[in-house]
């Protein structure tokens, strides 16, 4: 059974994610430009644009610096897939970008190859017709969504609207403005601004601060109110390094700070080192610690006939089971017929209990145990048991397949850290 435990809520410094909306021509484009170069700080701008370039219009002109303009780095997208949207965020966090700009993410819903195409697409290929090809489409949008609200630096969408309007009998009447976008949307963001021929009026906000505000060519004065609001709060990427330099961290604390970098997008976050207060990445300084405080593996006995020598392809490096270094006094306890059966159902639980999981079985025991073993079989006793009661920790989680996953994968970097750190010169 899963358990849960409550911790005091504390509030993080954060990055904004705003959407601008109105209709065509009412400047949402050039208000999301002016309120990014009061986000960036000097940072890089990126606009994704969807819109036939309509950015570029306010792009420098050569040799004009008297023109009124913005600068920034541009993506132009002409097909709106999830899948486009997702690469293009992945490559502004490549490029460093601190403010990103969607311009138009109503695109990715109703434009050319966007989730309502998609749900056509999908209904001809099944016999449900769109009603059973919403599921995989509401993936899709949920995968999207991850990756634009994870980027790790502020968000602006622009979204389309049109006008609604509804008929009783032969009259027609205009009930409101219709975003296009999925119903509901706007409760992905932070601050919604409706845009009114260059006006813009904030209709939803979680800070305080913007609550019901009307601002004409909303720029750098509205930006650093936004800031304000965000960095009431403590700063994610100190915590972790805070947590590094304690005097009490252990690996797996270290194991667990990475995974947490990793899944908020942070291993990347730029920082002074603690100690020597050179430029670092985040990411570096936790391999770095957790390589400090990594134990040393814990040598175990053989029989007197065990070979001197590793197995082919046992790293020379890692203790072996059978390694008769420690002496012939200490004999060996195997892995019981009982922790072997208890494998398999604990394997299972992290999904890896299919058949041809069976090298990623060898590779996640190889990691935990700290040395290589090319069976089950040549496992100790206590390495069993070791193993058994990671496997039953991650099981238990409601994540546990991902979150075991994501273990394994940072016992295997700093497996690699180390090897190179060991490498002659």
């Amino acid at each position: 059974m899963t358990t849960f435990s409550f911790a005091p809520a504390t509030r993080e410094t954060a990055k904004a994610r705003i959407a601008l909306q109105g209709p065509g021509g009412s400047g949402k484009t050039k208000t999301s430009l002016r309120l990014a170069e009061g986000l960036a700080q000097g940072g890089t701008i990126g606009v994704v644009d969807s819109e036939r370039g309509s950015a570029l219009k306010y792009a420098p002109v050569p040799g004009r610096p008297d023109i009124d303009s913005h600068e920034f780095v541009h993506l132009p997208m002409a097909f709106c897939s999830p899948e486009n949207l997702i690469a293009a965020v992945n490559a502004a966090i490549e490029a460093r970008i601190a403010v990103l700009i969607i311009d138009s993410w109503s695109h990715y819903w109703a434009g050319k190859g966007g989730l309502l195409a998609r749900v056509e697409e999908e209904g001809k290929k099944t016999s449900g017709g769109k009603f059973s090809a919403w599921a995989p489409v509401n993936e899709l949008e949920q995968d999207m969504l991850d990756a634009l609200l994870n980027f790790p630096g502020h968000v602006i969408v622009t979204m389309r609207t049109k006008n609604d309007y509804e008929m009783e009998g032969k009259k027609v009447t205009k009930v409101g403005v219709k975003t296009v976008q999925r119903e509901g949307a706007e409760y992905e963001v932070d601050v919604v601004i409706d845009m009114i021929e260059g006006t813009g009026t904030v209709t939803k906000t979680r800070y305080t601060g913007l609550a019901g505000i009307s601002v004409h060519h909303p720029g750098e004065e509205f930006a650093e109110v936004i800031l304000e609001q965000l960095g009431q709060g403590v700063d994610p990427v100190q915590v972790i390094v805070d947590a590094l330099v304690a005097e009490n961290l252990t690996y797996d604390r270290a194991l667990e700070l990475h995974s947490q970098a990793r899944s908020r997008n942070l291993l990347g976050s730029d920082l002074l080192h603690p100690k020597t207060g050179e430029p670092a990445k985040l990411g570096d300084l936790i391999k770095e610690y957790g390589q400090a405080v990594k134990p040393a593996a814990t040598p175990v006995t053989g029989t007197p006939s065990a070979p001197s020598t590793p197995p082919a392809g046992q790293d020379q490096g890692a203790p072996s089971a059978t390694s008769p270094d420690a002496g012939e006094d200490q004999a060996v306890t195997p892995v019981s017929a009982p922790q072997m059966r208890m494998m398999h159902a604990c394997f299972a639980k992290v999904g890896l209990g299919h058949k041809d999981s069976r090298e990623a079985r060898l590779r996640a025991t190889s990691l935990i145990i700290d040395r290589q073993i090319g069976s089950a079989n040549e496992l100790t006793k206590d390495e069993a048991q070791t193993l058994l009661d990671t496997l039953t920790n991650y099981g238990e989680r409601e994540n546990g397949a991902a979150d075991f996953a994501l273990m394994v994968d940072g016992l295997e970097g700093a497996a690699k850290v180390d090897g190179l750190a060991t490498q002659p010169a």
